[in-house]
């Protein structure tokens, strides 16, 4: 996908060494550069009896870079990625080898987090291949890829997929069903291959391409991705359903389930609206900010809500936060265990403050209409605030797992401990760099153990909540199941569970008296 090699030149001068190498006909020629300067005096080809094509290999300058590691779960999904899109090229890292036989057919089938209703559709033309099948849970999982490139933000062909499919279900049924309901629960992927794609941006993870080929200078175009793709499954789906009638009956009782149950929230969310707009006229809990996700302002992407544990962890963070971008919502109390819950549930009288939430979000209607970029649930290190923080995971990854997909969700990472002399305060997150400020203080260093955020001043928790704030994301890889996960930690499986705590606790004692 690379289209200016401004990849390959930052390698190289971010690197101690850097070497690229290619093998052709029999000949080989090497370039060597260290600290991005040119060490090859001789560009004579060398006879080779290697195969083909090109090495390259780099050490990242220690000088650059603070001590530093390969993200192996990144390059697995990467690489995962590549013999997807690439069926029957073996990859091996670290002695795992990586191939598939059957495209974006093995992709879901090998990262499907739950008992598909039927066996994956898998289409496939020249250019365009999908596949795809419905869950049971909540939301739409679809990757998509352009040319090889995981574009994790979608774009033009993700949106022409999702119309399409919508589209010709709807055709085939002769049933004018709402879009949302025929995509509920679906779980795909799509890759596409088009002449000069245009990305949103230089992270190339949104495609922007209208067109399958494009000549600018000429002024000439191919048709558009929309049509290519209708086209495509006008054609492919609708003769599978035909010759599949088993499946087709499968999906059609999917989405009159789907139907019915949004139809069910929407009354039931018409009689709650009224008390929920009451509640929220009296509800103290939101402090809203000025600017949101979506609107037309630089600051937008800033854009974040906290979620807190009662009004004193909620009061420092409100004293302490950028008005024009930081939101907070103080919950009441623990929510409720959504693991076994239906969306249904969320609208008893019991649960308003998960409805005032979502209001709070602007998810209540898909999460198109997401206000805040960034939502961090910042509760306590002890065992309420831990328990709080897996009941709002929970929520999210049952009915809002899109919203965990796109990198929204977030923990706040709070200081444990003050470590401080008359000098100086040292601020830390673990033990380990507790111990290493105390070494550098020496003898009358004074500790203090942060039990909770009620107990941090507005004037520190403004260092904690700005430009240097730590916040760990709440992600998903190809490997997770949502579903198991909630069963296992949040599930009926209490001795098994028991079993697994025991024998990975940790203990933290600690020493908050003054060091020695």
């Amino acid at each position: 996908v690379g289209m200016n090699g401004v990849g390959l030149k930052a390698a190289n001068a971010l690197s101690s060494q850097f070497t690229v190498q290619s093998f052709r006909n029999g000949e080989t020629l090497a370039l060597e550069y260290e600290k991005g300067i040119l060490q090859t005096p001789d560009f004579t080809p060398k006879p080779t009896t290697e195969k083909n094509g090109t090495l390259i290999s780099f050490i990242p300058d220690d000088t650059l870079f603070e001590p530093y590691e390969y993200n192996t779960e990144y390059i697995d999904t990467m690489l995962r990625n590549y013999a997807y899109l690439n069926v029957g090229l073996k990859l091996t890292f670290n002695g795992t080898e990586y191939k598939s036989e059957n495209g974006l057919l093995d992709l879901l089938n090998e990262t499907i987090d739950e008992e598909p209703l039927y066996p994956p559709i898998h289409l496939k033309t020249q250019d365009i291949e999908v596949a795809f099948t419905h869950g049971s849970g909540y939301g739409e999982n679809i990757y998509s890829f352009v040319n090889g490139q995981n574009t994790t933000l979608g774009g033009t062909h993700l949106a022409a997929f999702k119309e399409s499919i919508a589209k010709v279900l709807k055709d085939f049924y002769k049933k004018d069903f709402n879009p949302v309901d025929v995509r509920q629960s679906i779980i795909g992927a799509v890759s596409v291959r088009i002449q000069e794609p245009e990305f949103e941006g230089q992270t190339k993870v949104q495609l922007g391409s209208k067109y399958m080929w494009q000549n600018k200078q000429e002024g000439t175009h191919g048709p558009t991705l929309s049509k290519t793709m209708l086209d495509f499954l006008s054609t492919d789906l609708d003769n599978y359903l035909h010759k599949n009638l088993d499946v087709a009956d499968v999906i059609l009782a999917k989405i009159q389930d789907s139907e019915k149950e949004r139809n069910a929230i929407s009354s039931i969310s018409k009689k709650t609206k009224a008390r929920l707009k009451k509640a929220s006229l009296h509800n103290k809990k939101l402090r809203d900010c000025r600017i949101h996700y979506g609107d037309r302002n630089p600051l937008a992407e800033k854009s974040t809500l906290f979620i807190t544990e009662g009004d004193s962890a909620s009061g420092s963070i409100t004293k302490s936060r950028d008005a024009n971008v930081q939101a907070v919502f103080s919950l009441m109390g623990k929510p409720f265990n959504c693991a076994k819950a239906s969306k249904k549930d969320l609208y008893a009288d019991k649960n308003v403050e998960l409805c005032l939430l979502q209001s709070a979000l602007g998810i209540e209607d898909g999460v198109e209409g997401l206000r805040y970029n960034n939502i961090v649930i910042a509760t306590d290190a002890d065992v309420d605030g831990m328990h709080i923080r897996l009941l709002m995971l929970t929520f999210f990854l049952k009915f809002y797992p899109d919203v965990v997909r796109a990198g929204h969700l977030y923990i706040l990472q709070t200081p444990l401990f003050r470590v401080r002399d008359k000098k100086s305060n040292v601020y830390c997150y673990s033990s380990s760099e507790k111990e290493s400020a105390l070494k550098k203080m020496g003898r009358g260093a004074e500790i203090t153990r942060f039990k909770g955020l009620g107990e941090i001043s507005p004037d520190e928790f403004k260092g904690f909540i700005g430009d240097d704030i730590r916040l760990e994301m709440v992600h998903l890889t190809g490997e997770d199941k949502i579903t198991d996960i909630i069963q296992f930690y949040m599930g009926d499986n209490t001795p098994v569970r028991q079993k697994f705590i025991r024998t990975n606790l940790r203990s933290d004692i600690d020493n908050t008296e003054e060091a020695q």
